[in-house]
């Protein structure tokens, strides 16, 4: 409770307030967005200097979580299958990608038209997702058990991001349902009013 108290008394020394964060609810939900912005950068940072580790391979945050989620559970997986289990709709950028890791030998595509096209690790990527699994564990998980109770928080954490997730993806719906058609742009200055 102590720490709670400190916490707060920390926040009314900063000003917190900006465009985004007029009120303390917005103050709070635009803090988790700039964490957000940080950690999902941070991430990708994370993430390709994992991968350099295993393998002289240049791939992006996202061509990585590709890669390792057409290795979850060992199946194949549909472009449709990555989309929705990435929550993405950049088609040709997911396809992109699967191209990159096909040329690098860690995946291959399997079947034929739309609807039969498969993606699995090929053995190469199964050697270098074991690999980058390893050094995870290694560097990652040991630094999240040094810090005291954090463990416990990551369920909560995820579950948070979770609801979040679904609260944005209905929120995007809203605002695209009632989009409005804006007139040409006028030149940006101060108006004076007169």
């Amino acid at each position: 409770m102590k720490a709670k108290k400190t916490s707060n008394q920390q926040r009314d020394l900063l000003d917190r307030g900006w465009h985004l964060a007029r009120t303390p609810l917005e103050i709070d939900v635009a803090e988790i967005e700039y964490a957000l912005m940080r950690s999902y950068e941070a991430f990708g940072r994370w993430q390709a200097e994992c991968l350099a580790t295993v393998i002289e391979f240049s791939a992006s945050g996202p061509e990585n979580a590709l890669l390792h989620i057409i290795r979850m559970n060992d199946r194949p997986k549909s472009i449709r299958d990555l989309a929705q289990m990435t929550n993405r709709d950049d088609i040709p950028n997911i396809q992109y990608s699967l191209r990159k890791l096909v040329k690098a030998d860690l995946v291959k595509r399997q079947g034929s038209g739309r609807a039969g096209v498969t993606y699995e690790v090929t053995p190469l990527g199964h050697r270098v997702t074991e690999r980058y699994a390893d050094i995870r564990s290694a560097l990652l998980i040991d630094a999240v058990t040094r810090v005291p109770d954090l463990a416990d928080r990551l369920e909560d954490a995820a579950r948070t991001l979770e609801l979040m997730t679904g609260i944005y993806e209905q929120s995007a719906r809203a605002a695209a349902t009632h989009r409005r058609r804006h007139p040409q742009p006028e030149v940006i200055g101060v108006r004076e009013e007169g």
